[in-house]
C-alpha cells in the first residue's frame, strides 16, 4: 500500500483545477454535407450535438483517424464539437505568414478566449458554459489537410496552404468533445473548464 501511494505522489501531473474563459463565438454548417461553419448568435445543444450540424449524431463512421477500424465502421460519436481557440488561431496564421485564421474555415463550432493552451487542455476536461450547457472534451483536434484546404481556399494566392496547415497548427488545432448536458450556448457568455486530477501513466 505504501508502494502505490508513493507511486500516486510522484507520478501526479495536477490537481483538480478550475480556469474561465469567454465564448468570443459559436459557429454551425450549413448543412450535414458542408465542411465550413457560419456564425450563428447562438447553439442549441442536445444529446446528439448541434442539430443539423456535419458532426452531429450519437454515432460516426470511422476514417482515416481510426485505423484500427475498417473504413465506415459505425462507432460512437466523441467528435460532436471542435472548440478553437483565439490565441492559438492567431499564433498559426503567424506561423503560416497569413493575416488572419477564422474559425469557420476550418469548421469550428466554438470559438475560445481566455482558456491558455486550450489544445492541451486534458480528456475528460468538463466545459461548463455560463447557460448551462456542458461539453465534455474528448482530446486534441490533429489538424488536418481538410482544414488546410479550408484556409488555402480563402488566400487562392498562396499555394501549399493544404499542406502547410497540419505541420505548423499541431498542438494548436483545438479539441473535440461531446454534449454532456443540453443547453443553449452564445456568443459572449462564460465558459469554465473544470480540468480533472491528471496522472502520468508508466508501466513500471
Amino acid at each position: 500500500m505504501d508502494q502505490v501511494l508513493t507511486l500516486q505522489k510522484d507520478f501526479a501531473v495536477s490537481a483538480k483545477f478550475r480556469v474561465s474563459g469567454k465564448v468570443e463565438g459559436v459557429f454551425r454548417t450549413g448543412s450535414e454535407e458542408r465542411f465550413e461553419t457560419f456564425p450563428a448568435d447562438a447553439l442549441e445543444l442536445t444529446f446528439k450535438g448541434i442539430p443539423g450540424d456535419r458532426h452531429s449524431g450519437f454515432t460516426r463512421r470511422s476514417g482515416a483517424r481510426e485505423p484500427w477500424y475498417p473504413r465506415g465502421t459505425e462507432m460512437c460519436n466523441e467528435r460532436q464539437i471542435s472548440l478553437l481557440s483565439v490565441e492559438e488561431l492567431r499564433l498559426i496564421a503567424e506561423r503560416m505568414a497569413l493575416p488572419e485564421i477564422l474559425p469557420e474555415w476550418i469548421g469550428g463550432n466554438f470559438l475560445l478566449s481566455g482558456l491558455p493552451h486550450l489544445t492541451r487542455i486534458p480528456p475528460r476536461t468538463r466545459l461548463v458554459f455560463e447557460g448551462g450547457a456542458v461539453v465534455r472534451v474528448d482530446g486534441e483536434n490533429l489538424p488536418c489537410r481538410s482544414a488546410g484546404a479550408g484556409v488555402g481556399a480563402n488566400y487562392p494566392d498562396r499555394e501549399g496552404l493544404d499542406l502547410l496547415f497540419p505541420k505548423e497548427a499541431r498542438g494548436l488545432r483545438g479539441l473535440v468533445g461531446y454534449v454532456e448536458k443540453p443547453g443553449t450556448v452564445r456568443a459572449g457568455e462564460g465558459v469554465t473548464a473544470h480540468i480533472p486530477e491528471q496522472w502520468i501513466y508508466e508501466t513500471v
